[in-house]
């Protein structure tokens, strides 16, 4: 082969090359969870329970189970929360359920929000984040308390300080997931 063969390609400058088409907008509603989003929620949640260690369980989530926990939170008048694209699939889900069963902490919440694998880094946690809260007060909840895990989920913990979340306590080593020993950081914020 001869040398010219293999000289390179010349490149224009930055300023005649033709500009790539924006991104299509990441476009959603939050809207409130029915039972016909079980399925998805299920999917997403099921998701992180076999890929990650943002949830401590190991075992998949039955839609029976699902079923369950939306008649409760539904029951308390407790948001339980999805976000879906133009198309109706379900891009994200958040709900609060009661922190303890005793009646004293009738007024105290943990959240809960997953996003679909497609749909992170995007602002979504955010939006779902913001909303629940909204919905969380009117509801009459006045703590709410995020229990992240120390490994794995620093755009979680990053987003709750975000919103106000402070830091209340840690526990080291309480859960055991793919081989390994994890904690959990324990955050709150007030409603007021």
């Amino acid at each position: 082969m001869l040398e010219e063969e293999y000289q390179p390609r010349r490149r224009l400058p930055p300023a005649l090359r033709p500009k790539a088409p924006p991104p299509p907008k990441f476009e959603y509603v939050i809207r409130d969870a029915t039972t016909r989003d079980l399925p998805d929620i299920r999917e997403i949640y099921n998701h992180y329970v076999a890929n990650s260690t943002v949830t401590f369980d190991e075992d998949p989530m039955s839609l029976k189970a699902w079923r369950s926990k939306f008649a409760w939170v539904a029951k308390l008048g407790f948001p339980f929360l999805v976000a879906v694209s133009p198309s109706g699939n379900v891009l994200g889900f958040a709900y609060v359920a009661p922190w303890k069963e005793k009646a004293a902490y009738r007024r105290t919440v943990e959240n809960s929000i997953y996003l679909g694998p497609a749909a992170t880094g995007k602002g979504l946690g955010k939006a779902l984040m913001g909303e629940l809260l909204t919905r969380a007060k009117a509801a009459g909840i006045k703590e709410v308390l995020a229990v992240i895990a120390d490994q794995g989920a620093e755009a979680s913990l990053k987003m709750h300080e975000g919103f106000g979340f402070k830091e209340v306590g840690r526990l080291g080593r309480v859960g055991f997931k793919f081989n390994r020993w994890l904690g959990t950081v324990m955050l709150q914020k007030s409603l007021k």
